[in-house]
């Protein structure tokens, strides 16, 4: 794993950015693993204005997102179609028919999950993954849980993840109780991931997941795992690493 201090969000943004950006001018038709929340923003704006400047082109690239609020049409506003459009899709030249989100409101979730998988090994796999990390460990919406779930599938969200997501609603009543996500399989079949944290908040989560044991009660620990992660953190969120056993850039 290699790790990336920076100063703050800002030049955090900015390193995640060049770093899909590589990815991109590397192999123009690449895949890529995308995430929401506000982690990610600030690199897609970044990515946006590299394409407005003429230097980057999604002309070729395919994309996945990890998960949706199982419940909501793509147009509600707090849907991660929603967000992707608003963010990221509509601002650069990507096609339309090359940008996946699951299906927030399929009748039959299993099969929603199953027709997921099936669609990212059509597309030859996820070149890089996008990860954000959530307060209790979860990558995805992979909460702790006593096993790793592989594939794509329908998950109830932690009462702690409905908390920290309430900010986005009008009211924690309205916050979704259920997502569709990439299982752990799935992401772990990506191959590489590029993990991006931000705030002094998260440092003690990000000590447990890169410096603790590899265990499901802390989904993102199983990225030690990975042969090829990048973590990418501004200083408070690295806070509490011990970067003598890591190769910090």
């Amino acid at each position: 794993m290699r790790i990336y201090q920076c100063a703050d969000y800002s030049s955090m943004s900015r390193k995640a950015a060049s770093i899909i950006a590589a990815q991109i001018q590397l192999k123009p038709d690449c895949v890529l693993g995308l995430a929401t929340g506000s982690t990610p923003v600030g690199a897609y704006e970044q990515l946006v204005r590299w394409y407005q400047d003429g230097e980057l082109s999604f002309a070729e690239v395919k994309t996945a997102n990890l998960d949706e609020y199982y419940g909501l049409a793509p147009e509600h506003d707090q849907s991660y179609r929603y967000f992707m459009q608003k963010n990221l899709f509509d601002h650069v030249d990507i096609k339309a028919e090359n940008t996946h989100v699951p299906n927030g409101l399929a009748g039959d979730p299993e099969k929603e999950g199953a027709g997921y998988d099936h669609m990212i090994r059509a597309l030859g796999g996820i070149d890089l993954q996008l990860l954000g990390l959530g307060h209790n460990g979860h990558i995805g919406f992979n909460e702790p849980a006593d096993c790793y779930p592989v594939g794509t599938h329908l998950v109830d969200l932690a009462a702690s993840t409905i908390e920290a997501n309430k900010r986005f609603f009008a009211s924690e009543a309205d916050v979704p109780r259920q997502a569709l996500t990439m299982g752990i399989g799935t992401i772990m079949n990506a191959r590489s991931i590029l993990l991006v944290v931000n705030g002094a908040a998260k440092a003690d989560i990000v000590r447990a997941a890169f410096q603790g044991p590899v265990v499901p009660q802390v989904p993102a620990s199983v990225l030690q795992l990975h042969p090829n992660v990048v973590l990418v953190g501004d200083r408070g969120a690295l806070s509490k690493l011990d970067l003598e056993k890591t190769e910090l850039k």
